[in-house]
């Protein structure tokens, strides 16, 4: 009899680890299809205006694809006002970059790194300029530059987007370097490396990735911002401020251009700085391999020497 029944539940088995076979294909399936809408969302607005930036328009209003040309990437500057806005906001990004980039990663490494009092708070001041509207920033900034004799210009516009994007800079860095193995540095230190050394040939080129990105982010959002410029601007003109004005008459070709490579020089930055940061976590953790085999740590510097118990 339990044979029989064995044989009779057999093929019920056998089906009902089909179709949990087939519901896990389709899930998965289901889960591709989902991710790829979604980039296909967010990259659609990009793949336009890479083609819009080989279109000849038919007219200064129209954003149809007229005809194929390359003269918009020969001649990448309509106006001598573009080009001047566009090295303008290049240079405002550049500083504004280097002075975030900077700030940021020292304050990303003292809230990782250290405990003190007050940390908490620092925490959360951090994420105010990002959850602050940028109308709210930008008009607390103009208040702040009027009431302190401060003239509306270039410098104003570096430091009000140095001001906004430390806070991008501290949490990307912050979240490379929670997500870093500190054994790494430890048995640097237990193969005699000083701190600066283990710096510079461990940490450094481990938490540098999440610095380049950061870095990257905080170029892109100075670049683009238009909001808190356009209040601490004066009679400065960045190149948001441009297309903003050259909407109303038509906006030139070549500012899809611009766009274009402005978004292919920061995939070919990112792409080099995750192959050097691959390349640098593979060639750090045979250093750590030792130690993680229960071998006997060599005694560094204030260190005893122990063995396997």
């Amino acid at each position: 009899m339990s044979a029989r029944s064995a044989a009779q539940r057999s093929p019920a088995v056998a089906n009902d680890g089909r179709s949990v076979r087939l519901s896990r294909w389709w899930a998965d399936r289901w889960v591709m299809i989902v991710a790829l809408l979604v980039l296909g969302y967010l990259f659609l607005p990009i793949a336009v205006v890479a083609g819009l930036s080989f279109n000849r328009p038919s007219s200064r209003l129209s954003y149809d694809f007229h005809e194929f040309t390359l003269d918009n990437w020969r001649q990448p500057c309509a106006t001598s006002e573009m080009c001047d806005a566009v090295v303008r906001s290049a240079q405002i990004g550049f500083l504004a970059t280097v002075g975030a980039t900077v700030i940021g990663t020292l304050m990303a490494f003292a809230l990782v790194r250290h405990r003190f009092r007050g940390r908490s708070g620092i925490n959360l001041l951090i994420f105010l300029p990002m959850a602050t509207p940028e109308l709210v920033l930008g008009t607390s900034l103009l208040a702040l530059f009027v009431s302190a004799g401060v003239p509306q210009g270039f410098w104003t516009i570096v430091i009000a987007h140095v001001m906004f994007c430390v806070s991008f800079v501290v949490v990307t860095v912050k979240a490379r370097l929670a997500g870093m193995d500190r054994r790494l540095e430890e048995a640097a230190m237990d193969l005699y490396a000083s701190e600066w050394q283990t710096f510079r040939r461990i940490t450094l080129p481990l938490v540098l990735p999440g610095i380049v990105a950061a870095a990257l982010l905080a170029f892109s959002l100075s670049f683009d911002d238009f909001i808190v410029t356009n209040f601490n601007a004066g009679t400065t003109v960045t190149f948001p401020m441009y297309v903003w004005g050259a909407a109303q008459r038509g906006i030139p070709p070549q500012v899809n251009v611009i766009g274009t490579a402005m978004f292919a020089i920061a995939l070919l930055l990112v792409g080099l700085s995750s192959l050097r940061g691959g390349r640098s976590r593979r060639a750090a953790l045979p250093v750590a391999a030792p130690a993680g085999r229960g071998a006997p740590a060599p005694a560094g510097p204030g260190r005893r020497a122990t063995g396997p118990s």
